[in-house]
């Protein structure tokens, strides 16, 4: 007997996705990275031991912890993204100042998002070019890794 709900499942793909910087204007060019990665929380717990009970601690929840994103791309020109000028700003020592939200869509078939991640309160941690290699062929990448404070998962 054949599943009625067939035509309602569908299996999300994982490289379809686009990651918007609320800079303004909207610049399309940073929306378009290799990889994303980090998109997860854990939480921190706080190990209790109690008096006269020996046989086990109580662990309790304390706090979230979200780990950094990480975000590949290949390189681009500085004047091409505001991205790069933002990392610039910072990694010079001018100013460390966080974008708000970042929010990555992974987005289904018809290129419509399926679901958003909103993460808030977001500072570059390091910034990192691969290597330069005369021996090989490849696009060169660029790694960003950013620190941020909350993640919200959403439906589209």
């Amino acid at each position: 007997m054949a599943d009625s709900n067939i035509e309602s499942f569908y299996q999300t793909v994982n490289f379809h996705f686009k990651v918007d910087f609320n800079f303004s204007p909207r610049d399309g060019i940073d929306v378009r990275f290799q990889s994303v990665a980090g998109l997860d929380v854990t939480m921190e717990t706080e190990s209790i031991k109690e008096a006269g009970e020996n046989r086990f601690a109580h662990e309790l929840p304390v706090r979230i912890k979200a780990t950094p994103l990480t975000l590949k791309r290949g390189l681009l020109k500085p004047s091409d993204s505001k991205l790069t000028d933002w990392l610039k700003n910072v990694f010079r020592g001018e100013r460390i100042k966080p974008i708000s939200t970042v929010n990555i869509a992974l987005l289904g078939e018809d290129h419509q998002p399926l679901v958003y991640w909103t993460i808030n309160n977001v500072w570059p941690r390091s910034w990192k070019v691969g290597e330069l290699n005369a021996e090989k062929g490849e696009v060169l990448i660029e790694t960003l890794e950013l620190n941020y404070n909350r993640i919200i998962l959403s439906k589209s």
